[in-house]
């Protein structure tokens, strides 16, 4: 078996040849890190190494068989690059789980929690806390405390030993309680929750010298992907795995570790020379993605974080196109022209899946899909719920539907009974029932509710009586958004949001959805009044998935930046380039937060290295907008542009100023009477 070498570039050459010792492949953007891997596997094959004897560790089950494929087509033989151990670390845990059942104490085996078991589990632990009441369960997040916890584990932070880094800290309070009862809670069910498979093989390595042994001896040649991104109990199984040899090969870019909010540790890649005796450090730095613009623009922003491996991306392609910078007078107006732009450009010829929308929060997307919808623009949501299918909004959308057309039977089932009413299921079916009966409408049933008595009648009662104030509303011309608010009051859907929330932060985010529905709607009745306008708008939001289909798959991406990672596209807007969206707030006026998430990184030089993931992800196309002003709280407040903004080139950037471009086009009703006045001369 022989394996050609001379397609890769010469510093992919020196990764994929070299066979002894720890190596550092610092892989840029964009610099064919997969490929580097996939050749150095099939070079130790092609030596004589067994694939056995091979280990490969990745992030994403999708990564580990997509490198496994590629061997294979490479190799020509798929037999060996089954042998081959490939995959992320939780399976690599698992697998020594499952081999050490005797050593860990579990001859009868052993249960693997996921996610959702996980939560169940805490949330009988924090029922098992002294004086919790069901009201003060509700008040912590419970997967803010799991994130607690997840990153006490990977520390090797003990129940009995976890300490609050703030004393003032509510939740860390709560997880010094939780925490015990929980880790004893999987104890009892002889169960491993996520966390627990990279750290209890390390433990058991420790504690019993023979196992740890035998693993150590297990692999020739270890290999690991996204080096950046790992965290404290990740580089202790490694380090054991490679102690007897050091034959280790990580890949990966300290510029986009992008990650500490969950972990991972971005000093492992940093400090890895120090931590592996006489490490050999290769740069990938040749870009095969993007342009020169794009990469000069990128090297300019990173190169102002000094805590790096210093290298710089270049490529052999062309200048390509300058990058765009655009300047809306509010968030509104840059929504639009991203919409209207991406249309213009399509129609030029470019496909739908060309196009990505990155931001730094989710939040961002809100008046963006509005635009998008009004638009016609088919778009898919990565990494997290599209705004108009989050629960809040559709059941407030619901309830208008019904207002407008009570034969709406989908839209009334889904808030017959939401907030609670007293409205079960039995209830709820005799009713139709009823109404099959007599070829009536449900509504129709629901107006006599005939035979129903007790809380549920009272609760049908209320319902008729706030969706007939809402349609009565509609009826006489009223406001949109001053009758949806009155509907929200009478049926106290904020209480209910509240009370349902894990945490005041949790029902904020909700109760901030449902304002974004009334200003979508206050945004859509200055274009069109009236009932009919009104239910067109909603048909629109309401469109089924049939588009999907219809186009293919074809649809621009929306992403926020952390989503983004691994990714690349021909044309790609990165919105809200300014102070306190990107770098985030929290990282300017760090402060003690009860959730823990992404968008509470307190680092800018990691806001940074996102902002450089942003960039990087453009093929030859990249715009970057900025609103003046955006609304927070009601009222209107001024934007600054963001630093890493300023620090691109001028001579990088065109600049334009959405402002100026609408007062040069001429308003429609001049267009109007200059028409009538030639029909005059005439």
């Amino acid at each position: 078996m022989s394996v050609d070498l001379s397609k890769l570039n010469p510093p992919q050459r020196e990764a994929a040849s070299h066979t002894g010792g720890p190596l550092l492949v610092l892989a840029g953007a964009g610099s064919g890190k997969t490929r580097v891997i996939i050749y150095r596997i099939a070079h130790l094959l092609s030596i004589g190494i067994p694939p056995r004897a091979i280990c490969a560790v990745t992030f994403t089950n999708k990564a580990a068989e997509e490198m496994r494929e590629r061997i294979a087509q490479l190799l020509k033989d798929k037999a060996v690059a089954r042998e081959l151990t490939i995959g992320t670390f939780h399976a690599l845990g698992l697998q020594i789980l499952r081999t050490e059942r005797q050593a860990l104490g579990y001859p009868g085996g052993f249960a693997i929690y996921d996610q959702s078991d996980q939560m169940g589990a805490l949330r009988e632990a924090m029922r098992g806390v002294h004086n919790m009441s069901r009201d003060g369960e509700r008040r912590f997040d419970a997967k803010a405390l799991m994130t607690r916890i997840s990153l006490a584990k990977n520390a090797f932070v003990a129940p009995d030993s976890y300490i609050p880094k703030n004393e003032a800290d509510d939740y860390d309070a709560m997880t010094v309680e939780v925490y015990p009862k929980y880790q004893e809670m999987l104890r009892a069910c002889a169960a491993f929750d996520f966390d627990d498979l990279i750290v209890e093989p390390v433990r058991l390595f420790e504690r019993n010298a023979d196992v740890g042994r035998k693993w150590a001896e297990r692999f020739h040649y270890v290999m690991v992907d996204e080096f950046q991104d790992t965290n404290q109990a990740q580089l202790r199984m490694v380090q054991a795995l490679v102690k007897n040899h050091g034959n280790l090969c990580v890949v990966g870019d300290d510029d986009q570790s992008i990650y500490s909010w969950r972990g991972a540790d971005p000093t492992n890649i940093l400090r890895f020379a120090e931590m592996f005796a006489g490490a050999k450090i290769v740069k990938l730095e040749q870009n095969y993605r993007s342009t020169k613009t794009v990469l000069a623009a990128a090297n300019a922003v990173i190169a102002n974080n000094t805590k790096r491996h210093g290298k710089t991306l270049w490529t052999q392609s062309g200048d390509g196109e300058i990058i765009t910078h655009a300047v809306a007078s509010t968030a509104e107006i840059e929504a639009q022209w991203v919409a209207r732009e991406i249309r213009k450009v399509q129609k030029e010829g470019r496909r739908w899946s060309d196009f990505a929308i990155l931001y730094r929060s989710n939040m961002q997307s809100k008046l963006l899909e509005e635009e998008l919808r009004a638009a016609e623009v088919p778009y898919v949501m990565y990494g997290g719920q599209q705004f108009f299918e989050r629960k809040e909004v559709k059941d407030l959308i619901a309830y208008l539907r019904v207002a407008l057309n009570p034969r709406d039977e989908l839209g009334l089932r889904r808030v017959l009974n939401y907030p609670a009413r007293g409205i079960g299921a039995t209830t709820v079916e005799r009713l139709v029932t009823t109404a099959h009966a007599k070829h009536q409408t449900l509504w129709d049933a629901l107006a006599v509710a005939e035979n129903i008595t007790g809380p549920a009648k009272n609760g049908i009662l209320g319902f008729v009586h706030a969706v007939t104030r809402l349609r009565d509303s509609l009826d006489n011309g009223h406001d949109v958004v001053e009758a949806a608010r009155a509907l929200i009051e009478d049926i106290a859907l904020y209480d209910d949001l509240r009370a349902a929330a894990g945490s005041m932060a949790a029902a904020q985010r909700r109760i901030d959805n449902v304002e974004g529905l009334l200003g979508a709607l206050k945004r859509h009745s200055e274009k069109g009044k009236g009932r009919d306008a009104l239910a067109q708008y909603l048909r629109q939001l309401s469109l089924d998935t049939t588009d999907e289909k219809e186009t293919g798959g074809e649809k621009v991406v929306l992403t926020t930046l952390h989503g983004a990672k691994g990714l690349e596209f021909p044309v790609c807007f990165m919105i809200g380039l300014e102070e306190e969206l990107l770098p985030h707030a929290r990282t300017l006026q760090p402060q003690v937060s009860d959730v823990v998430d992404a968008d509470h990184a307190t680092d800018i030089s990691e806001e940074r290295r996102l902002c450089y993931v942003g960039i990087t992800r453009a093929q030859r196309k990249l715009y970057l907008t900025r609103a003046c002003t955006r609304v927070s709280r009601g009222r209107s407040v001024p934007r600054t542009p963001s630093r890493f903004l300023l620090e691109i080139p001028d001579e990088l950037l065109e600049v334009r100023d959405l402002g100026e471009e609408a007062r040069q086009v001429v308003p429609t009703n001049e267009v109007g009477d200059f028409f009538a006045k030639l029909a005059l001369e005439d």
